[in-house]
């Protein structure tokens, strides 16, 4: 056999082998597949990445709820009460232009940051009176949102009237109305209906349960 007859056997052979081995490689890869690591794996919190680390995580459910509802409730009596006070005079229409804003921050603001910033899922529904992400919710969180206000203004005033009985005065304001006692005190009576409704749930459920409901 010829020097150029070995040269192109050789060829055809390598390219062969090499044709083999590509094959091979594709079939070894098709059939690891299944072993591969998913980049992220199933039921890793997706927020989690956005959360400095998970340092928000370490933060007790609690104390970010109270957190939350009493920032945005006093931002919403600092730009709403204080910044439109001095062109609303009336202060029937003042209360429904708070309830309207503090039921809409309620249901797209305070909400969604709940459940965003939820370990899995639902973990912080029992911080929310609709925690539900319905359209209805936004009407019903702004109706929930007027009867917390008239309990914080009656509040407001049964405080007042203590504080002038006290002194011996009369119709004085003691207490006004700022941003940081409002927040609280929206806070407190929030979480109080969220409370009573949350037992409420959970004695039916019991109830349910041992009737094998």
């Amino acid at each position: 056999m010829s020097e150029k007859d070995k040269n192109t056997t050789g060829q055809n052979r390598g390219k062969k082998n090499g044709h083999y081995d590509l094959k091979t490689d594709a079939v070894n890869r098709l059939v690891n597949a299944d072993s591969v690591k998913p980049l992220e794996p199933l039921g890793i919190d997706p927020g989690k990445k956005y959360r400095s680390g998970g340092l928000i995580d370490k933060i007790p459910s609690w104390l970010k709820a109270v957190f939350m509802k009493f920032w945005f409730n006093g931002a919403v009596c600092y730009f709403v009460l204080w910044g439109l006070g001095l062109f609303i005079s009336n202060f029937e229409n003042m209360l429904i232009i708070l309830a309207l804003v503090l039921g809409m921050v309620t249901d797209i603001l305070v909400n969604n940051a709940f459940r965003f910033f939820a370990v899995t899922e639902g973990a912080n529904d029992k911080w929310m009176m609709f925690p539900k992400k319905k359209l209805i919710n936004l009407f019903l969180n702004i109706v929930y949102a007027f009867v917390i206000l008239i309990i914080v203004v009656w509040f407001y005033n049964s405080l007042n009237g203590v504080l002038n009985m006290v002194n011996g005065t009369d119709g004085q304001i003691f207490i006004g109305v700022e941003p940081i006692l409002f927040g609280l005190f929206y806070v407190v009576f929030d979480l109080a209906f969220i409370g009573m409704k949350n037992l409420g749930i959970s004695i039916i459920r019991d109830a349910q349960n041992k009737n094998g409901v």
